[in-house]
């Protein structure tokens, strides 16, 4: 599947800005070809995550959570959020640092043509 990896923390006011707009295009994609995943890298463990998540209203996203914050290391992020796409091959196709408006029509018809178009 298409997934769209998103790293942020509870402390960043950025990623508290933009998950709303991530929830959103999960309800509307998420499925059999696309995720989203939603990676904290908070050390405060999975209650601050989780209330951070109850906070901002998050409903369709999972919760994921590297404690170590070793995936941003070894995925090279130099700020959050940083969200990077990987295609069905699991390569990393895209990346965006800083947040987006990623329910934005444009973005959602760009990703569902990249969900519905031909399968690698």
């Amino acid at each position: 599947k298409l997934v769209l990896l998103n790293i942020w923390a509870t402390w960043c006011t950025p990623c508290r800005e933009e998950m709303p707009a991530l929830d959103r295009l999960q309800g509307r994609l998420g499925g059999p070809g696309f995720e989203i995943v939603a990676l904290s890298i908070d050390q405060q463990g999975p209650d601050a995550a989780r209330k951070f998540f109850d906070d901002v209203g998050i409903k369709a996203l999972q919760l994921y959570i590297d404690p170590s914050a070793q995936a941003a290391f070894k995925l090279g992020v130099v700020g959050l959020p940083a969200t990077l796409l990987i295609d069905r091959a699991g390569r990393e196709i895209g990346r965006h640092l800083g947040p987006a408006k990623w329910d934005a029509p444009e973005i959602v018809a760009d990703l569902r043509r990249m969900v519905d178009g031909p399968q690698q």
